[in-house]
């Protein structure tokens, strides 16, 4: 979407519907107990593993913040609070609403609320808000050491992979001490601190890997078949359990940042999407794609039901994956009503963060 800035990428409206559509078919296909697709299942066609393993469609969005903000930001001063006042602006309203009707639908079936309160209060430091919120919560603890990341981009473009290093060190450490970081990998800072300093260490170097069709598609083949390999030994539930005691926690987050800030960082500089026809409707599944990330978890398990019972049943990942995509597009609906009229309105009141230069 066009940013307080006036800058609007189209591009990366494309990758935000990518990575929502990723996240829609991981729930669509498995639910929430491995149905209709069983999560042990591996698809044939490599590709397709990052589809069967879906929830690394956040991964996508983590990196892309990283690579956006730094797009933006790069070489320039910001105002700091009016920045923090942007992002709440643009999240809080949607997140307010959401956590009142999954309060409201607690209530209405009878579980207790004694304990939301005190979940959402939680939510400020630790990953516990619903709907997949608690992204949020990773991605305002990254707002928050901004200014760092920015100040050592200024004195070094290399700088920033010291907080990957040290992210991966931090992470094998808690693996030692608790038996698994699985969990602090995937649903906090820990973890996704990797994807957004890739990201922005990816705008920098977009250069070398602009119209370098080639290399980038190959980059991109082999990070799929790491990922199909990930899948194929039991991915996110199945190594051997969740959590999983495995090593590839450790370094999982980093190959997701690498393999998806090549890709980023290639279609943002090698190509000029139109604003028109198909380009233009799946910039709008992107520009709506906080709306439909965070609602989503409303209807996408009816609507894997009612394909199945009324439609055709769902037990091929393929035919399933189809369905998915018919059923995430019709999502531009609700997606657009979300940013209609509970974000929108709140827009109006954003401020430009960037300093003028003199």
């Amino acid at each position: 979407m066009r940013s307080s800035t006036g800058a609007h990428y189209v591009a990366l409206d494309h990758v935000r519907a990518l990575a929502a559509f990723m996240v829609f078919t991981w729930h669509f296909s498995h639910g929430l107990t491995g149905w209709p697709i069983p999560y042990e299942y591996v698809p044939a066609f490599f590709p397709f593993a990052l589809l069967d393993e879906g929830h690394t469609g956040v991964a996508l969005f983590m990196t892309l913040s990283g690579y956006l903000f730094a797009k933006l930001l790069d070489g320039k001063e910001i105002r700091y609070g009016d920045f923090l006042w942007n992002r709440a602006l643009r999240l809080l309203p949607l997140l307010a609403v959401v956590i009142a009707i999954v309060g409201v639908m607690r209530a209405g079936s009878g579980a207790g609320l004694s304990s939301y309160p005190k979940e959402v209060v939680e939510g400020v430091l630790l990953p516990t808000l619903p709907n997949g919120a608690w992204s949020i919560t990773a991605e305002f603890h990254f707002y928050l050491i901004l200014p760092v990341f920015l100040w050592m981009l200024r004195r070094s473009r290399w700088l920033p992979l010291s907080i990957v290093v040290a992210a991966i060190a931090l992470r094998a450490l808690l693996r030692h001490e608790l038996g698994t970081v699985q969990d602090l990998a995937y649903m906090t800072l820990v973890g996704r601190v990797d994807q957004f300093t890739l990201g922005m260490l990816a705008s920098h170097f977009r250069g070398a890997i602009t119209r370098r069709h080639f290399l980038a598609l190959a980059l991109i083949a082999a990070f799929m078949l790491l990922y199909w390999r990930f899948d194929s030994l039991g991915g996110y539930f199945g190594m051997p359990s969740h959590p999983s005691p495995s090593v590839i926690w450790v370094f999982l987050p980093t190959l997701e940042g690498l393999g998806y800030a090549t890709a980023i960082a290639w279609y943002d500089s090698s190509f000029s999407p139109s604003n028109r026809g198909v380009s233009r409707f799946v910039g709008l599944l992107g520009q709506y794609s906080y709306s439909i990330y965070i609602f989503h978890f409303f209807m996408v398990f009816a609507m894997t039901e009612f394909v199945d019972a009324r439609i055709m049943p769902l037990t091929n990942f393929y035919v399933t994956c189809f369905w998915s995509l018919v059923c995430f597009c019709l999502m531009i609906v609700p997606g657009y009503l979300s940013f209609r009229f509970i974000e929108s309105p709140f827009l109006r009141f954003r401020r430009h963060y960037i300093i003028p230069a003199r």
